[in-house]
């Protein structure tokens, strides 16, 4: 809880922090890649911290956090943190990290707002920094706990490519099973593994894929999509590693499951499961699981994409759909080529982006999130319209979570919304 001296401290100082947000992470991050160059190159997104992204996502979070315990200083807001405590679990984050942070932070702080900086507001402003670093540790502590992972002592296991498919173009999926033979790990649909890969020039960069397919047995998919880069972006430095390289029979590094975009609640609630692009790996997962567990309520399937043929693992859904006992798949193409009408009792299909405006929204409707932040932005205004409640609506973020990066942004009050204060993740 923060203390009253120090939420009047940060409360008086955070315009000046706030306006200089920017600036601290960038020389933040120049001052941790200085002293730990091996940070970017085995455990920081590479492509990520070229374009900026990553910057931005830690400024939000430093904002966000600060302004949640000046207004409610007798709360951990340990809700907001639970995103970033399963994508540090998922890279093998370890609680003396936090203390390396703290060091290059505080400096960066003090060496961008000088004399600003007084003994009295760098004790507040210590102060937010370990109470969110102790709750993301105490988060984390129990997610290692849950594995049989000790903090420190994680280390990905090696598993093969039993199989490769190409689902489009720019899509493949790649099957897997651990190489030592153990058991694989359980896991819940619509969470994902960290994909370590040795690069060209020797480094081990890490990159969360979800796993697209339903919980069970020993073999586990993840779909990968190569990202080609536009304007500061560079290409994706992972994923056009593993399309470029890896088949059946090669062998890659694979964290357990972690993520908290999970299937809760009634059983049989009303489900709308909503997507963009390659966002609907998590929900593939998740529309499988319900089949395995025989849910009898109503679904709602919805997925936006560039045409059909950039539809990934459109048999999929459509197979999952018509497998439930109450289910509608609804599918949105900016070009539909041609027009690509649905057959007989397939998805309606339509052209232009999502939008549910004319899908009924049944009361109780729990809905779940995953795609570019424009689309998921936009669905989660239209279900508020509709009377969702904000508590029902979930979703996971592919690279650097940006919801609360801008000041114009309204990131979903009591959800997971912080970005990673020590790394981010991607599907790059």
């Amino acid at each position: 809880m923060l203390s009253e001296h120090s939420a009047a401290t940060v409360r008086a100082t955070l315009p000046a922090v706030g306006g200089a947000i920017e600036d601290i992470t960038a020389r933040f991050y120049d001052r941790l890649f200085t002293a730990h160059p091996e940070l970017l190159r085995n455990l920081f997104n590479r492509g990520n911290q070229a374009a900026g992204t990553q910057r931005q996502a830690l400024a939000g979070s430093l904002a966000a956090f600060a302004t949640h315990l000046v207004r409610h200083p007798d709360e951990r807001p340990d809700a907001m943190l639970a995103r970033i405590a399963h994508k540090h679990a998922s890279l093998g984050v370890t609680p003396g990290q936090y203390k390396v942070v703290h060091r290059h932070l505080s400096a960066a702080i003090a060496e961008v707002l000088g004399d600003a900086v007084t003994p009295e507001v760098a004790a507040a402003w210590d102060e937010v920094y370990w109470l969110m670093a102790g709750a993301l540790i105490a988060i984390e502590r129990r997610l290692y706990a849950e594995r049989g992972i000790l903090a420190g002592a994680t280390e990905p296991r090696e598993w093969e490519v039993v199989e490769r498919i190409e689902e489009t173009p720019d899509v493949a999926t790649f099957r897997l099973r651990p190489a030592d033979g153990r058991p694989a790990p359980a896991f819940r649909a619509g969470q994902y593994v960290s994909v370590r890969v040795e690069l060209a020039d020797g480094a081990r960069q890490i990159r969360q894929y979800s796993l697209s397919g339903a919980p069970g047995g020993d073999v586990r998919q993840i779909t990968v999509k190569r990202v080609r880069g536009t304007g500061a972006a560079p290409d994706g430095e992972v994923s056009a590693h593993l399309h470029a390289h890896v088949r059946a029979g090669d062998r890659l590094w694979v964290s357990p499951a972690y993520g908290d975009l999970v299937l809760d609640g009634p059983t049989d609630a009303p489900l709308l499961l909503a997507s963009a692009g390659i966002g609907v790996t998590p929900m593939a997962a998740l529309l499988a699981q319900l089949v395995t567990d025989g849910h009898r309520g109503p679904v709602t399937v919805v997925h936006g994409d560039r045409c059909p043929s950039a539809h990934a693992l459109r048999a999929d859904q459509l197979a999952h759909t018509a497998a439930l006992a109450d289910a509608t798949a609804h599918f949105w193409y900016e070009d539909l080529e041609g027009g690509a009408a649905p057959g007989a009792g397939g998805p309606a299909v339509r052209a232009g982006l999502v939008d549910l405006s004319a899908l009924p929204v049944a009361p109780g409707t729990r809905a779940y999130l995953c795609g570019p932040l424009p689309f998921m932005k936009a669905v989660r205004s239209q279900l508020l319209a509709e009377g969702v409640a904000p508590a029902d609506i979930h979703y996971e973020v592919f690279g650097p979570d940006l919801w609360l990066a801008s000041p114009s942004s309204s990131g979903p009050v009591g959800e997971a919304t912080m970005p990673s204060m020590v790394t981010g993740s991607s599907a790059a």
